[in-house]
């Protein structure tokens, strides 16, 4: 019986650091902004060949800002630096997102390291079925429209990807297919969900989380890449971990803080 009694305490104080672990940083206040801060680490075997060029740690901010009003758009930014910001080099995504069927109406990419720099903007009419891309380097500007696909319904890129995440987290049991959109293309892919309430040490807190995986889906184009993303078991479904992969290298995010809080709309 006492054996039983310190499982059901445990069972109870890990509940409770899943939704206060980070919590006391900030508690959720009347604001539609949300903001995390994130530390950063470049994984994998290029790592230390990719420090030559550009830092291999530095720090994040994953802002979401939720519509109010008559709005119904969500602008979603994860910008990710250097250690001492944007000055030492940056990557950046953003997405602004239709909060009522979560079609992705803008999705945008960045980098600046060195004299290195790279974006891409893309802006989504489904009326007219195109997307209107605008490339922009050192050296020129490229805009072009593409036909959207006539059964294409939505978009997902990333960020989007992962807000579809947070509010399917509780629902979502099963692999699901769909495709994700980045550097003006789309490819198949995989929602995977993992096991539930498993836990996660970060920063020496421990905390409940399920891990969805975006892996490429077999047929179509390959995609090189890779989504994991670690979401609190508690409401907020917080992503205390994000791992971004590409074919050589992957960089993972762990949650240091949390900023402003807000909840996602359902």
């Amino acid at each position: 019986m006492i054996k039983m009694t310190r499982r059901l305490i445990l069972v109870f104080a890990l509940v409770l650091a899943s939704a206060s672990a980070f919590a006391a940083d900030r508690t959720c206040n009347d604001t539609n902004v949300e903001e995390l801060r994130y530390s950063w680490r470049l994984k994998g075997g290029i790592r230390f060949l990719a420090g030559i060029f550009f830092p291999t740690s530095g720090v994040g901010s994953f802002r979401n800002t939720y519509p109010q009003g008559e709005d119904h758009a969500i602008h979603s930014e994860l910008l990710i630096t250097a250690p001492d910001g944007k000055k030492g080099g940056f990557y950046s995504y953003e997405s602004q997102i239709d909060d009522r069927d979560t079609k992705t109406l803008m999705t945008y990419h960045g980098y600046e390291w060195g004299k290195k720099s790279r974006n891409e903007r893309t802006i989504f009419d489904y009326v007219k079925r195109l997307a209107r891309i605008r490339k922009q380097t050192p050296e020129e500007v490229e805009n072009r429209v593409k036909l959207l696909p006539k059964d294409q319904q939505e978009t997902r890129d990333i960020l989007t990807a992962i807000y579809f995440l947070r509010q399917h987290a509780h629902t979502l049991n099963a692999p699901m297919q769909t495709n994700i959109y980045t550097d003006g293309r789309e490819y198949p892919v995989i929602f995977k969900p993992g096991a539930q309430n498993t836990t996660l040490t970060i920063e020496g807190k421990r905390v409940i989380v399920r891990e969805f995986a975006i892996v490429d889906a077999p047929g179509g184009k390959k995609w090189q890449g890779g989504v994991r993303v670690w979401l609190s078991a508690d409401e907020r479904r917080i992503p205390v971990r994000i791992e971004i992969s590409q074919s050589i290298a992957s960089m993972q995010l762990d949650l240091q803080s949390i900023e402003s809080c807000a909840y996602p709309q359902s």
